[in-house]
């Protein structure tokens, strides 16, 4: 049986298209571990802002509830009402009137720690989708390398990819 040779061009070792194939893999695991956080963050973000969303709407239930107490009071004082009905009623308003003040400041404060939290959230995920975006233009850069046969391009890449992975990497300092 004849044996038949087959000939690929460009066939020859290329060290240097290797070392550029591993920096591209690289890159590639930085880029999704990047990409990962990135949505972990925003996703973060979307439910403390929904929570913050939930805190307002009770502080504003609580506002209202408020205002109603003040109109059965002033209702009360207008009608110059007297007697034990009256008197029950003035406590009873007194009791709530203090309840749903002290409500309305514990939402208010939880609120706002939900609003900053979700802001915090932002400014992470803000870091990551920079730092995602070099990463995307350093594989490119780098992928360039296996067209054009030019070292310029997997160096740029690298510095991209060290740009990219720092600021992500700042992303968990903020």
């Amino acid at each position: 049986m004849a044996e038949l040779e087959i000939h690929h061009e460009g066939n020859e070792s290329d060290p240097t298209g290797k070392a550029v194939g591993v920096l591209a893999a690289v890159l590639a695991v930085l880029l999704a571990v990047v990409t990962i956080q990135a949505h972990r963050t925003h996703t973060a973000a979307i439910m403390h802002k929904s929570t913050a969303n939930d805190q307002w709407s009770y502080y504003q239930a609580n506002s209202i509830k408020l205002h109603t107490v003040e109109i059965g009071e002033n209702l009360l004082a207008v009608l110059d009402a007297k007697g034990d009905a009256a008197d029950k009623a003035r406590g009873r308003f007194e009791d709530q009137r203090k309840k749903y003040e002290a409500q309305k400041d514990e939402q208010q404060e939880k609120a706002k720690q939900s609003d900053e939290a979700s802001e915090g959230d932002e400014h992470r995920a803000l870091r990551y989708d920079v730092g995602e975006g070099l990463l995307e233009i350093a594989l490119v850069l780098s992928s360039l390398y296996f067209i054009s046969r030019k070292k310029m391009f997997p160096v740029m890449g690298v510095i991209a990819g060290l740009a990219g992975a720092v600021i992500a990497i700042s992303g968990l300092l903020i």
